[in-house]
């Protein structure tokens, strides 16, 4: 669902109305929430995209959080009067505007500033990161469509998975983090590898059971990065894709990593990759979880594709 110029909403707006100087009165009201602890944090960019913005009439308003949660505090506020919200953060930045999206009836667009130790919503939506580039973005104001899943009622943009690759995302330190970047999930990885065996996961979907170490259910095509999981897979279009992982030996791991670099996943013999509805994620014992590259409690999941979708501007 895209439009040129105009906005074509998945809630239905009505066509825009503009004011005497001939600026569309939807779209003039732009929220530019960062986070600074962000990798990739930039405030002379963000002091660039906002303006330009304003060089073009559009009411600015440029806030930096200083806790956590906070931009989910403030997207769920039934007051925010904005068109457009600009969010400058990783994934999990972009998850936590979604999530308190969900208390709003008719959320305003949302528009995309890549930052964050790997933003994959930008792989995704091919976003440029010049900030000049994502201003005349928001100018154009061209919308598709955001769909997403939701775990446990909680939204997901991108994935939601469990075992080898939530306990690295559970076990990786956040100093680390911020000092190697990427590098720190790498690190932490490896020490997983060769920790011991966890147990087995059980994914139920579509009233077929598949048991595997590593359970994926995934709404976008890449995954870390520009790395490609599950090519059928699209954050613009319905649909759950399930990445399974049917061992988490060394050996396993290493031919799932070798696939997911050559962009083949459903090539190798250790990986089952299918169409979804919906799915549960049980295992005798709780086993990591995450949403989105943060961290999500454990299993077992209940995971369903979203009812409605947002808007997001694209190039």
């Amino acid at each position: 669902m895209m439009a040129d110029g105009g906005e074509n909403s998945p809630f239905g707006a009505p066509a825009e109305l503009h004011d005497a100087g001939g600026l569309p009165q939807k779209g003039r009201r732009v929220l530019i929430i960062a986070n600074p602890t962000a990798g990739g944090f930039n405030p002379k960019g963000l002091d660039l995209i906002a303006q330009r913005l304003r060089e073009a009439g559009r009411d600015v308003e440029l806030r930096l959080t200083t806790h956590a949660g906070e931009i989910g505090e403030i997207c769920s506020d039934p007051q925010l009067a904005f068109d457009v919200v600009m969010i400058a953060g990783g994934d999990g930045s972009i998850n936590e505007a979604l999530t308190g999206f969900q208390s709003i009836l008719a959320p305003p667009a949302i528009a995309v500033i890549p930052c964050g130790t790997a933003n994959v919503l930008a792989q995704e939506l091919s976003l440029p990161s010049k900030p000049t580039e994502i201003a005349d973005m928001v100018l154009r104001r061209r919308i598709k469509a955001l769909h997403y899943g939701l775990a446990d009622g909680r939204p997901f943009l991108l994935m939601v998975s469990a075992g080898f690759d939530a306990r690295v995302v559970h076990a990786v330190p956040l100093a680390l983090k911020r000092r190697l970047g990427k590098l720190a999930y790498v690190v932490t990885a490896l020490r997983q590898a060769f920790a011991q065996r966890h147990n087995d996961l059980v994914v139920e979907a579509d009233g077929e059971e598949i048991t595997c170490r590593l359970a994926v259910i995934t709404k976008a095509a890449h995954y870390g990065g520009p790395f490609v999981v599950c090519r059928e897979a699209d954050v613009s279009s319905p649909g759950l894709y399930l990445v399974a992982v049917t061992s988490d030996r060394v050996p396993a791991l290493i031919r799932a990593s070798v696939a997911l670099l050559r962009g083949r996943m459903e090539a190798c013999r250790d990986v089952i990759v299918r169409p979804v509805c919906d799915a549960t994620i049980r295992a005798a014992k709780p086993v990591a979880a995450q949403i989105d590259g943060d961290p999500f409690g454990t299993t077992p999941l209940a995971i369903t594709q979203g009812e409605r979708s947002l808007s997001v501007i694209v190039p």
